[in-house]
């Protein structure tokens, strides 16, 4: 007789069966990343749209949410903090499970099949919806670089569907079939459709990459810090909190998106050489480095432009917040065409961890049955799950031609907060479960401290999302549950090996 399908469900994969499937697939992943390359990859990931595009969000609020003024430094300090009790137990569960599949795999080895199907799915948010707000943050950007180099694409080719809804001349200059007017961010697909080539081709090509492109960020964000730090005004620092801590909290959960990408560090485990030390080094080493950098950033932004006229701006000119500050002060066009090349390769980079991150998640949960086998097949040649990743390109790539940025951005704030979350009480129970299993990294303090830290101050931060952001993440929620019904469910390995039917 078969399981029955409520303990099924529930039941989980021993981290033993997991760690041996990995390494007896078919088609297994090179292992060639070192420390360095973590860290490049985990700064490659976190320093993008969120320091470029944000920053004017955090800083002034919106008719949503009050902005954290001077004390913006305050709430990157906040949301590093929150956001370390996550590394850390990140770092214990890769270096304890070196296989693909980040929080996935760490919640079916504690949480059960149901709990990691949601949070597989959960991660599509993070990483997939995410990117979406990437390619259409560095397609804007890429615009206005090449206006400056005087090449004038059509708005036709350049806007997403919802925003020409609300833009009647880019409507009406842009072509008709059958009366349908054709708009497209064209720019947005073209530079997804060059990083999903770059990632089949090869993981050590993607990481190499990334690291030059993270190398010409940190020059460009040591660029701005160095070049704007003579026309600091100190007067423009007060009064450092306007808003008073609900402020310095709304920027914290406004700029979270500021330091996703740390975690995508966790799902190359199973293509780095040591992942027992080098893991570690590459989840907690990328997060300091990003902290030091975006401190130093938002307190030379803040003293360039006062407070009140950030409130002022328009809220397009606030995605722009480093070059609007930069011509507040009078610096010269070359020197915020720096930073707006820095801009572009920044989200670059971003776009590409992330979307090494997501086809490596599904083609774990492929493995586990949940969906089809296709999505697990490596390429012969470069050792790559080409087919996850192309799939995971021509998704990117049509929701980002049609897509606004502003629901991206929340839905992946709270889909990630929600993956924090469960990772910090997936420590916990393996902890009291398994007592007596191998940890090459132990998250300090105990197995309570730290973790309930972490989910603590997750759930606070998601308290200060606007409420239509849990409305549509709940929304997301109950279709992914459609899907695990109907096909994973009844394709899952673990419920074949149960009897289930």
């Amino acid at each position: 007789m078969g399981a029955h399908p409520l303990r099924t469900v529930l039941r989980t994969k021993s981290i033993d069966a997991i760690v041996s499937e990995a390494a007896g697939e078919g088609g297994t992943l090179k292992r060639v990343l070192g420390p360095l390359h973590l860290v490049a990859l985990g700064v490659g990931a976190v320093i993008g749209t969120g320091i470029f595009a944000t920053i004017g969000t955090a800083s002034a609020g919106d008719a949503s949410r009050p902005g954290a003024g001077p004390a913006l430094t305050l709430s990157f300090v906040l949301t590093a903090v929150v956001c370390s009790f996550t590394a850390l137990c990140y770092a214990e569960f890769a270096a304890m499970v070196p296989v693909a599949g980040s929080a996935y795999t760490y919640a079916y080895a504690t949480l059960g099949e149901l709990v990691a199907w949601v949070i597989g799915w959960d991660l599509l948010l993070e990483y997939a919806i995410g990117n979406t707000a990437v390619a259409i943050s560095w397609a804007g950007y890429a615009d206005a670089l090449l206006r400056g180099f005087g090449v004038e694409l059509p708005r036709w080719l350049v806007t997403d569907y919802r925003t020409a809804l609300h833009t009647p001349e880019v409507l009406a200059r842009a072509p008709h079939v059958l009366g349908v007017p054709i708009v497209a961010n064209v720019l947005a697909v073209g530079i997804v459709a060059v990083v999903t080539v770059l990632l089949v081709w090869g993981v050590r090509e993607s990481a190499r990459a990334g690291t030059a492109m993270v190398a010409v960020k940190l020059a460009v964000l040591a660029f701005f810090v160095l070049a704007c730090s003579g026309s600091v005004r100190s007067e423009n620092w007060h009064p450092f909190a306007p808003n008073g801590f609900a402020g310095v909290g709304a920027g914290a959960a406004v700029i979270f998106f500021a330091y996703i990408g740390f975690d995508a560090v966790s799902t190359c485990a199973e293509e780095c050489r040591d992942p027992g030390r080098d893991m570690p080094i590459g989840i907690l080493g990328s997060l300091a480095v990003c902290t030091v950098v975006y401190v130093g950033v938002a307190a030379v932004f803040s003293g360039l432009i006062p407070y009140p006229a950030l409130v002022k701006l328009d809220p397009s000119r606030r995605a722009e917040a480093l070059a609007v500050a930069m011509e507040y002060v009078a610096m010269s066009p070359w020197a915020v065409a720096i930073v707006a090349f820095g801009s572009v390769v920044a989200q670059t980079a971003v776009l590409l961890v992330f979307q090494l991150g997501q086809a490596r998640i599904l083609m774990a949960m492929a493995r586990d049955g949940l969906l089809p086998p296709v999505f697990a097949r490596v390429h012969r040649s470069f050792r790559t799950p080409h087919v996850s990743t192309i799939l995971t390109g021509v998704l990117v790539a049509i929701i980002s031609a049609f897509a606004s940025i502003d629901e991206m951005v929340d839905l992946t704030n709270i889909g990630t907060l929600f993956a924090f979350v469960l990772v910090c009480l997936g420590i916990v129970i393996l902890r009291y479960r398994e007592p007596g299993r191998r940890r090459p990294f132990r998250v300090p303090f105990g197995a309570v401290l730290i973790p309930s830290l972490g989910l603590v101050s997750c759930l606070l931060l998601v308290a200060y999302l606007p409420p239509a952001s849990w409305w549509r993440f709940v929304g997301w929620l109950a279709a992914g549950l459609v899907v695990y019904v109907f096909y994973g469910a009844r394709h899952s390995r673990l419920r074949q090996d149960a009897g289930g039917r």
